[in-house]
């Protein structure tokens, strides 16, 4: 059953980069992993479209995984929409999964060329921007990257309020009702999310392990069909073709998120631990053949890479980078909940809560030590260590060393999920997990 219009949730941190090119050249592009929420972002920005003053029948909305519209070819979708034009109106175009149709560009160029529009569009391939399509709008398009629920949109999703309370001694502490008014355990919540990460749809089916685990085995068979396994009918593509060895590599990054990983890493590693053992006949797969899968994955939104960035010398290192997973969730659903790894798990979701920020983000090498994030964003710069705990001296002294070693004077941060103070140390600001997520 569709979502009702009037049931859909806020995720104002995207509607607002909508609404802030609304009217505007530029087609907006809605981009990020399936079931994320683009679908439903387009609906918003329509209802906002229809609170400010405008006709519906001045917007056009069509879904390419609709059976109404499967099959179309470029001519009768520009058809289509033509039929549907207001003369002496501006048209608001909406076009959900745009990528599900072939040399979709030549209609929307049309469409910017012969009516006054303002276009949005998602899709959950990385394919939808490919050079050839950034070469045919020539910079006239604006990406929005949206991501799965962060831990306050989570709250939000599952009908409970954040409040700001002052205590006795002047702090600001934050506490968590239900929609009854109960207080509720601030932790427990976070090791929901941690449990069952931020796909929104887990809110329509509740936080019941077989039903979560359902939906994302849903979420992650259709990236894995129809973004990455039927990849190889898109031109000029390298085949993917061997499922076992696409699990094999999806099941090693998601083991491995946090941890400095080389493509012959992960070539070397699956033929050591025997993961390929059903296809002694092929051998190892050579680096190629790894770096076409994993960067089908990226193009899919399942995993992203980061870089490693030297902070004395200033340039991007070529060794060595890292890989997180969109969705903590996902990630459990593929290996098993394991609260042993909760530091990977963390640095995981503080990585996407600062893409959600806008920041770009690298990982940082100072000498031998290594910094978790450097997030840049404009003339801002924020180094950042993520760590399980900063309660033991030795944990301390270990996490506060690489920033300490950065002699520039941006500001410097340690995130940690349990701390024994939160006051300041060299001008180092040590802030909890919870209260960084919910800033």
């Amino acid at each position: 059953m569709a979502k009702k219009d009037s049931q859909l949730k806020a995720r104002d941190i995207y509607l607002k980069q909508l609404i802030a090119f609304q009217d505007t050249e530029p087609v907006k592009v809605v981009t990020g992993i399936r079931r994320c929420g683009k679908s439903s972002l387009l609906k918003l920005m329509q209802r906002h479209l229809i609170e400010d003053g405008k006709l519906e029948d001045q917007i056009i909305s069509m879904n390419f995984e609709s059976m109404e519209f499967r099959g179309m070819d470029v001519q009768a979708f520009y058809q289509y929409v033509k039929e549907k034009i207001l003369p002496d109106r501006k048209m608001y175009l909406f076009f959900d999964e745009l990528q599900c149709l072939p040399q979709w560009e030549d209609a929307v160029n049309s469409f910017r060329v012969d009516f006054d529009c303002d276009i949005y569009i998602t899709g959950s391939n990385a394919y939808l921007l490919s050079s050839e399509y950034s070469t045919y709008l020539a910079g006239r398009y604006v990406e929005i990257k949206m991501y799965p629920l962060s831990f306050r949109e989570f709250l939000d999703f599952h009908g409970y309020t954040v409040k700001a309370h002052q205590t006795p001694t002047g702090k600001l502490q934050k506490r968590v009702y239900d929609a009854d008014g109960g207080q509720i355990d601030l932790v427990e919540l976070f090791e929901a999310f941690m449990h069952y990460g931020g796909m929104p749809g887990i809110a329509d089916v509740g936080l019941d392990q077989e039903r979560v685990l359902a939906l994302l085995d849903g979420v992650y068979s259709t990236v894995v069909v129809r973004d990455i396994l039927e990849r190889e009918r898109r031109r000029g593509q390298r085949q993917i073709t061997d499922a076992e060895l696409l699990r094999k590599i999806v099941l090693f990054l998601a083991d491995n998120i946090g941890n400095n990983t080389s493509l012959n890493s992960i070539s070397n590693t699956l033929v050591n631990e025997n993961m390929l053992a059903n296809r002694p006949r092929q051998g190892k797969p050579a680096t190629q053949t790894i770096a076409a899968y994993v960067a089908a994955l990226k193009e899919s939104y399942l995993f992203y890479d980061i870089k490693r960035f030297d902070v004395k010398g200033k340039e991007e290192l070529r060794t060595l980078g890292k890989y997180y997973i969109v969705d903590i969730g996902l990630r459990n659903y593929l290996l098993g909940y394991r609260d042993i790894d909760t530091g990977h798990m963390i640095e995981n979701i503080v990585y996407f809560e600062l893409l959600r920020r806008g920041y770009d983000v690298a990982v940082g090498k100072v000498g031998t030590k290594e910094i978790d994030f450097i997030a840049t964003r404009d003339s801002e710069k924020i180094y950042y260590q993520v760590t399980e705990e900063m309660v033991a001296e030795s944990t301390r002294e270990r996490e506060l060393a690489p920033l300490q070693a950065i002699r520039d004077n941006y500001e410097k941060t340690v995130i940690a999920l349990n701390v024994s103070t939160t006051a300041s140390v060299d001008g180092i600001r040590i802030i909890r997990l919870l209260d960084f997520l919910l800033e």
